[in-house]
This record gives structure tokens, sequence and C-alpha cells, in this order.
């Protein structure tokens, strides 16, 4: 089969490797028919090359139509359209039964001290080759794959597998009350979901900030009031449109790819383009993330107030503003979207022909899994409008 693979830092193609098989009867193989491209996986592109082996399969935003399932699969068969989420879980485990599906004690890795398994994500997440491909084995069939409807392109269903779920979670964890006031730190595809659905979850009031034009229109364009960080100081805005109070609830969707931070943005990329074992070295032990989206999040956020972090950070050494933290009193909440616990809540409003969420308004690009290496490139980079890609092996 064609595959997308990891062949160093900043490169990646697609070459022909094996096809899957079921290992085990708990598995299934799943053509792919739609597959994205998420901020995450730029992560793997630039930054964290020292966990990677060169072909590694990368994507963990997948759907298709099940081929073939083990013989412990019995809730999904051949011919169903499947939408397969991105964390690996088996379901029963002490802590699958009770939802925390990130978490899963049957496909942690333990060796490296990380949660459940993940789909294209470095031997820290178990190296389960990933969906940017023609065909995925899928672990833990038994559990894990979400049946949709046949009606709808892919584009309605595929984001259960990640963004809709992620965005969700970090709705949920915001406590966000009715009438609130929530803003949302950046407005890339999560950003973008997660202020939506905090609209629909009963926000009266959903800020968000980006210094995209695309991002901020696509925003706007879906009933969000938006912040040009080119423009403003963002906590000094929040805080003049909440009547100096601050937002109730504040996601931060940005994470570790914050702008404006220089000294933290030259150490990883440095770390990056170290030999492996100091690369790791250096990550495990030093390691800095840019906080400046976080940061701007803890400033905008009301005293009392609550902050859902969903973006992704990676370093261990972060100085964080502990005493302004406690001396407000906020509330933390994040981690990886436990994908199968939001699922049942979110797809009855994708069934349907409206689209209470705007999901048919995110994709901005639709392009051959063949043309993935120009559509990271694009993603990377912003280019072209380029929010979210979907590719089509």
């Amino acid at each position: 089969m064609r595959a997308l693979t990891w062949q160093g830092t900043s490169k990646v193609s697609v070459e022909t490797v094996p096809d899957p098989k079921i290992q085990e009867p708990t598995d299934a193989i799943v053509r792919i028919t739609s597959t994205a491209i998420c901020g995450s996986d730029l992560h793997l592109y630039d930054v964290l090359g020292m966990y990677l082996d060169k072909g590694d399969v990368l994507g963990h935003e997948p759907m298709g139509i099940v081929e073939e399932v083990g013989s412990e699969v019995t809730h999904i068969k051949p011919g169903d359209r499947v939408v397969i989420p991105f964390n690996i879980s088996c379901g029963h485990c002490w802590m699958c039964s009770r939802g925390f599906f990130a978490q899963c004690e049957t496909t942690q890795v333990t060796s490296e001290g990380k949660g459940a398994s993940l789909f294209g994500y470095t031997r820290l997440y178990g190296q389960v080759p990933g969906g940017q491909a023609e065909f995925l084995r899928v672990p833990q069939a038994q559990f894990g794959p979400i049946k949709v409807p046949s009606h709808h392109p892919d584009e309605r269903f595929l984001f259960l597998s990640d963004v809709l779920t992620t965005s969700w979670q970090a709705a949920k964890y915001a406590d966000i009350q009715p009438g609130d006031t929530v803003f949302v730190t950046g407005l890339g595809p999560i950003g973008q979901m997660s202020a939506r659905i905090a609209r629909h979850l009963g926000a009266g009031r959903v800020i968000a900030s980006d210094n995209v034009p695309e991002r901020l229109a696509m925003a706007q364009r879906n009933g969000i009031e938006v912040l040009n960080t080119d423009d403003v100081d963002v906590p000094a805005a929040v805080a003049d449109l909440t009547s100096g109070r601050g937002a109730d609830s504040v996601i931060e969707s940005v994470g570790m790819e914050a702008h404006g931070s220089p000294i933290q943005s030259a150490a990883i990329k440095t770390t990056g383009l170290l030999p492996d074992a100091l690369a790791r070295k250096a990550v495990e032990t030093v390691g800095i993330d840019r906080l400046a989206a976080l940061n701007t999040a803890f400033a905008a956020v009301r005293r009392a107030g609550t902050v859902s972090i969903i973006g992704v950070y990676g370093g261990n050494a972060d100085p964080l503003p502990m005493m302004d933290l406690f001396d407000k009193g906020v509330t933390l909440r994040m981690g990886q979207a436990h994908v199968k616990r939001w699922a049942d809540d979110i797809l009855p409003l994708l069934t349907g022909d409206d689209d209470p969420l705007g999901v048919d308004d995110l994709v901005t690009h639709q392009l051959p899994l063949e043309q993935a290496p120009h559509a990271y490139e694009i993603f990377k980079k912003k280019e072209d409008g380029c929010i979210k890609v979907v590719l089509k092996p």
C-alpha cells in the first residue's frame, strides 16, 4: 500500500509499505477513505524526530470502510463505515471503565511513562503505524471504531477521530455555564471548533484570538468575536470586553506552537537538530515550551475562573506564574481527549441535514495522499489559506 512516512526533520514522503494484516483477534483492517493532518503532526515534522524511526507511518485522524475483522470483533463488520479514534483504548480496563480512555491501562506505554497508545505518534506512544495510508490495522477494534451512517460526505464525520471530540472535551473542561463569556486562544482547527462548541453548550459570548486573516474570517462567519493578536494586547482587550473582570472560562488551544517566545522557539528548533540520544535527554530534562499563549490564557481569565488547556505541551521545565494562578484561584484542566467518552454526545449533531456545530465549514484543502508532503508544507507555513487538510488515499 501507499503511506505517508517520516523520513527526517521536516521531511516526509509517500512510500510503498507492506499491507497491514490481522495480528490479534481484536484487530480490524480498515480501507482509509479520508485522513486528516493534525497540528500535532507538525510536532513530529519539526521537533520530535528523536522519537521516530525513518519510515514510520504518520497520521491519527482517519476513517474508512472495514475490510476485515478479528474473531473477537463483533460490533463492526466488513462493509461498515467507521471513524477511528486517535487513542487506542480497550474499553474495559480500570481507566476505561471510568471514561478515561486516553489513559487506557491495556495500551499504556509504560516503558515511556505515557498513557494510551496513539496511532502514528512516535515511540513515546507505542509506535503504532498511523492512518495517513491506504489501509490501517486497528488494534482494540472490539471497542474503538465508531460506526457512522452512510449519508453525508466523510468530512461530516471524520473529525470524531480527534478535532470534534478534543474540542468538545476542551469546552466541557472549561466548565461553561449559561451566559458565560468564553475566550479561546488560537483559531486553528481545534480553536475553531472549541469556540463553536462553547457557544453550542450555552456560552453567551465567545471571543477568540489569532493573527491569520483566513482563520479570523472563518471564526467570524461562525458567529465568534475575534481579536487580532497583531493589533491588540489580548488580555487587556478581553478585560475591556468584560467590564474589567476577564473571561469566565478560557480554552487554550495553541500549545507549544505559540509565537512570541523567541528564546524558547530557538531552543526547540535546536533540539530537533541534535542527535537522537542528546535530543531526548534535552527534552526530558530541560525542555521548555513556548508559553506565550498559555500566559495569555492565564492573564485573560477572571478571578475564580477556569482555564482548559487542550493545546499540546511537551516541556518539563516550563516556568509558570504560580503566584498569580494561586492568588486568582484559577482552576486548570487539561489532557488528551477521551474520544469515545464524547462521541455519543456529538454524533447525533452530525447526522441530520442541519449542521449545528458548523463542521462543514472547517476543511480548506482536499488533496490526494500522494500530495501529502506538499500538504504538510502549506499547513505548517499557513500558506494558501490552509486551515485544515484532508487527504484522500
